[in-house]
């Protein structure tokens, strides 16, 4: 049991570290105006579906109900497109730094989530976490420094990265049960088959106009890394953890994404490190060890059951 919650806390590190360069890297193209935020989300999609379902011939077969593929047709909408659309168009009008810091809020979103859905309690410790955590993320806040950067956050793009943590806390807290019923890769190759019949039409006219020759060897090296990485690794590695994790444990991750962009900043001379930034990292820490190590672990029923009635049949 403690090489299971020790490898859904590996995978989540993993994934939200390579999310945290993703806001760069997306940041980066979207401001190229080489390719449109729907655009891009279409190469991610087709990208990870062809992947997926490349890897999934080597795999033992798995069948999926037929009366679960309108749950997951749902999942993809919340987990995938409309996060991702948010995310990618409000990426345009905001900051790096603060487009990563804005997605604190997911673990409140997904606390509550979890508690409709899942019955899982909101323990005081569990708050008290959450607290602590985000207090480490306004620390990071108040001493950040956007030196050498043009952009303005627009009011617009507060309210997109809003809705995109309440898509994924939905997502994270609602289909937890669904995403433990089936392999990780049968989950994730539908997941992204899905998102790619919706958005392709939507965006069928710009794919065919993209002249990939004209484009800098550096976009399409950013490109590759958010198909492979960014998209496929990272969303391999999230349904691992929320097969081991609750909702809350994974969702308190997103707290690494002000982190790296902090220290990506660093790294490129636009910020500096601190004595602030040491103690927002250890809050950042200490809130996600006290999450799990709160009493809900074993107050909350096993996710190998039926999945919930408010989830439909």
């Amino acid at each position: 049991m403690k090489n299971k919650k020790l490898l859904g806390h590996l995978s989540v590190f993993i994934a939200y570290t390579i999310f945290g360069f993703n806001i760069i890297i997306c940041k980066d193209l979207t401001s190229s105006s080489l390719v449109s935020p729907m655009g891009l989300f279409c190469f991610r999609a087709i990208g990870a579906t062809a992947l997926f379902w490349l890897l999934s011939f080597f795999m033992p077969k798995e069948k999926v109900e037929r009366k679960d593929l309108p749950k997951i047709f749902l999942a993809s909408m919340l987990g995938l497109f409309l996060t991702q659309i948010s995310f990618l168009k409000a990426i345009q009008i905001t900051t790096p730094l603060d487009t990563a810091i804005i997605t604190s809020i997911t673990p409140i979103f997904t606390m509550f989530v979890a508690a409709i859905a899942l019955k899982e309690p909101i323990t005081l410790k569990k708050a008290g976490g959450v607290a602590i955590s985000f207090a480490g993320v306004i620390l990071l806040i108040l001493n950040t420094v956007h030196a050498g950067s043009v952009t303005e956050t627009k009011p617009l793009g507060i309210v997109l990265m809003i809705f995109n943590c309440l898509f994924f806390a939905c997502y994270l807290g609602i289909f937890r049960p669904l995403i433990a019923k089936y392999n990780v890769v049968t989950f994730m190759k539908w997941m992204f088959l899905f998102s790619m019949l919706v958005s392709v039409p939507l965006n069928i006219k710009e794919m065919t106009h993209i002249d990939f020759s004209a484009m800098p060897t550096n976009y399409r090296l950013e490109l590759g890394f958010l198909i492979l990485f960014s998209t496929f690794i990272a969303y391999f590695l999230i349904p691992i953890g929320q097969k081991h994790l609750r909702p809350t444990v994974i969702s308190l991750y997103a707290y690494l994404q002000p982190l790296i962009a902090t220290i990506t900043s660093i790294y490129l001379g636009m910020d500096h490190l601190s004595w602030q930034k040491v103690v927002a990292a250890v809050l950042v820490f200490t809130g996600v060890i006290l999450v799990n190590k709160s009493r809900a672990a074993q107050e909350t029923p096993k996710v190998t059951s039926p999945m919930p009635r408010s989830l439909g049949k």
